[in-house]
């Protein structure tokens, strides 16, 4: 059985798009700005694209903090391109629209209830699959009450995510609220490449755990920190 293309089917669809009179509205789950820094340079000049900040795996709030501060300077960064439509060192054009922000509740409490039982799973297995259907199951409920026809994740340019799985969850989830999952994964086409470099150009922080309690113990256990 061949495994599914995924970036191909996104480019796919938005040749579709483009027969269009009207521009797609599109809820983009956003994990950190750094993961989002080329999605939305890419992704903003086919839709209107809204940035939905939902992460309560992010178990520190001092953690959160500071990765909510910075996708919201990245945006306010790309929407100051777009009013002087001046995209110098971008690989977008004219065609980028401004990008909205919808920033979640933030409850960690969520995400330790969601992955009860799953403590104990090595990192990128089940609990990580739990996590993924929290987090996009709520992107599909606010996509839902917003009108948004469309929603995707930028939890695909990871290379330590499993594309397969999130475009399973994604879709799973979408489909339950009546909307359509994009298929997506951003890492590919030195897309997680060009994110490096965005997150220099802007001066981005970059964290080196995904976010939860399980994940920062496994990031310090492999730098020897316990």
């Amino acid at each position: 059985m061949n495994r599914r293309n995924y970036a191909k089917e996104l480019e796919n669809r938005i040749e579709e798009f483009g027969k269009r009179k009207e521009t797609p509205r599109l809820l983009l789950h956003a994990c950190c700005a750094p993961c989002s820094s080329y999605c939305l340079e890419y992704l903003r000049q086919f839709f209107d694209v809204t940035v939905f900040f939902f992460n309560p795996n992010i178990t520190e709030e001092a953690e959160y903090r500071k990765r909510v501060i910075e996708e919201k300077r990245l945006i306010d960064e790309y929407n100051a391109q777009v009013e002087s439509n001046r995209f110098d060192g971008m690989h977008s054009d004219e065609r980028a629209r401004k990008i909205e922000i919808i920033e979640g509740d933030y409850d960690p409490g969520q995400f330790y209830e969601a992955v009860s039982g799953y403590e104990d799973c090595k990192e990128g297995g089940e609990r990580c699959r739990k996590c993924f259907e929290l987090r996009l199951s709520e992107t599909a409920r606010v996509a839902r009450r917003n009108g948004f026809e469309y929603m995707t994740t930028t939890l695909t340019i990871s290379p330590l995510k499993n594309a397969d799985v999130l475009n399973e969850v994604g879709e799973a989830c979408a489909q339950k609220e009546g909307i359509v999952f994009l298929p997506s994964d951003f890492k590919k086409k030195n897309g997680y490449k060009r994110s490096i470099e965005l997150a220099y150009m802007f001066g981005l922080y970059r964290q080196d755990f995904c976010g939860c309690s399980f994940s920062k113990a496994q990031r310090e256990l492999e730098k020897g920190l316990s």
